[in-house]
């Protein structure tokens, strides 16, 4: 039985209760009809108002915020509240459900490169992600609802919204002034648009840094070509004397020196950027690196400089000796031909307090100016590009000390004054550092090479 005809009966059966209980009562006084009557009324009323007062106890609970049971009773009410606190419940499950997806989803979007941000139909700010807040200079709380071209006032932004050709991206000026943007507007919904945006700075410096070094290399490379053709064209076509063409050959022999130079370094390069990392596992001596160097610096002065090379031959460091020695070169050379004849050059192995490597390595020679420093170790780059060339540097020798230091997980650092010389200072972390007894090595010499 239902629960309709559960309450029909219940109602008759009631009724009719009352109506036989006022004839019982009504048929003493003659009066059996009306006994009827009013006693089938009697219990009608208070049917009524036991039906009344239940339905004024749901609708109390759903005027309330739900969050307690619906109220229990048999019979019709009881059944209403009970589906009505089902179905109550199951959209709150269901809005829950739904809000943990939202929740998700933003998260997902909040991890993503881009920048994301939501535009309504008269482009205003649903919706701003973290990073593209930080992109276009945005609150995502407080400027939400705002329009967009209200905050970011960049022209070219508002002139490729309100343009409506967005099939490729636009570079633009960072509004914070500090790179580019790349910005890509789609469309969805009703005139609804989604803004991504990438910060490409450091893609435009890379860009830049390659257009510039193969402008670079073409240029190194061209000159001497250019002076080797023209020695051969010499030598093919005019008659010269053995002193001529002695000379000539010289000359043709240091720009083929050169061009090697050159390649030797770009394939130095090259090297050190596609190759894994150096292994922490294999020890180099110390000792060994400053004898090479004590070497070096001794072969290239020619006895033109006053020489040190110090240092603890029980240390040894974690990683590749040809990236060190090659380092460990390229500073020795770059002191020895920028220091005037009679000047010193110092080359010493330090242990700092926390443990780290230094190779240091100090001349008294002509000094950079300060501007120069931070962009000392870049490809190609020179304060005096014809004072470069004329002492055979090839501009790259800097360029593979950074990379070395970096690749060992140190770093390189310049000080530097006109006038008074230059220290370079190579860094490697203490976990690439180690102690062990010493050992004798016949190539070192304390002594000051003069």
């Amino acid at each position: 039985m239902g629960w309709l005809s559960y309450r029909v009966v219940v109602i008759v059966l009631a009724v009719l209760a009352g109506g036989g209980l006022g004839y019982a009562v009504g048929e003493p006084a003659r009066e059996p009809v009306l006994g009827v009557l009013l006693g089938s009324a009697a219990v009608a009323g208070v049917l009524a108002a036991l039906d009344g007062w239940r339905g004024y106890a749901i609708m109390s609970w759903l005027r309330g915020p739900l969050d307690t049971s619906a109220p229990r009773d048999a019979g019709f009410w009881g059944e209403i509240g009970y589906r009505v606190e089902r179905s109550i419940r199951r959209l709150e499950r269901s809005v829950a459900q739904e809000q943990t997806r939202l929740s998700q989803f933003l998260s997902a979007i909040e991890a993503s490169p881009n920048g994301v941000l939501l535009l309504g139909a008269s482009d205003h700010i649903e919706w701003c992600s973290a990073l593209a807040a930080n992109h276009f200079g945005l609150d995502p709380l407080r400027d939400r609802q705002q329009p967009v071209t209200n905050l970011v006032r960049s022209p070219a932004f508002v002139a490729y919204l309100q343009g409506g050709q967005w099939s490729e991206a636009v570079n633009l000026p960072d509004p914070r002034g500090k790179g580019t943007l790349a910005v890509l507007i789609r469309s969805y919904g009703e005139g609804h648009k989604l803004v991504l945006s990438q910060d490409i700075t450091q893609r435009e410096q890379a860009e830049a840094m390659r257009r510039d070094f193969v402008a670079n290399v073409s240029h190194e490379i061209r000159t001497p070509l250019t002076v080797l053709a023209g020695f051969i064209e010499t030598m093919s076509s005019l008659p010269l004397t053995e002193v001529e063409r002695r000379r000539v050959l010289t000359l043709m022999t240091q720009q083929t020196s050169r061009m090697q130079t050159l390649v030797a370094d770009l394939l130095t390069l090259a090297t050190l950027e596609g190759s894994p990392r150096p292994p922490a596992d294999r020890w180099v001596s110390v000792g060994r690196l400053l004898a090479q160097a004590q070497a070096d610096a001794a072969a290239l002065s020619a006895g033109r400089h006053r020489i040190s090379v110090e240092g603890d031959d029980a240390a040894q460091i974690a990683g590749s000796e040809s990236e060190l020695a090659s380092a460990i070169a390229n500073l020795v050379n770059n002191a020895v031909r920028y220091t005037p004849d009679g000047g010193h050059i110092d080359v010493a192995w330090r242990l700092t307090q926390g443990g780290a490597g230094e190779l240091v390595f100090s001349d008294t020679g002509i000094g950079i100016a300060r501007e120069h420093l931070p962009r000392l170790a870049e490809r190609f780059y020179r304060v005096d590009g014809s004072r470069s060339r004329d002492t055979g540097g090839t501009g790259l020798g800097l360029s593979i000390v950074k990379h070395v230091a970096q690749r060992h997980g140190g770093e390189l650092q310049i000080e530097s004054e006109p006038g008074k010389g230059s220290t370079f200072r190579l860094t490697l972390p203490a976990s690439r550092v180690r102690l062990l007894e010493p050992a004798a090595d016949p190539r070192r010499s304390q002594v000051e090479v003069s």
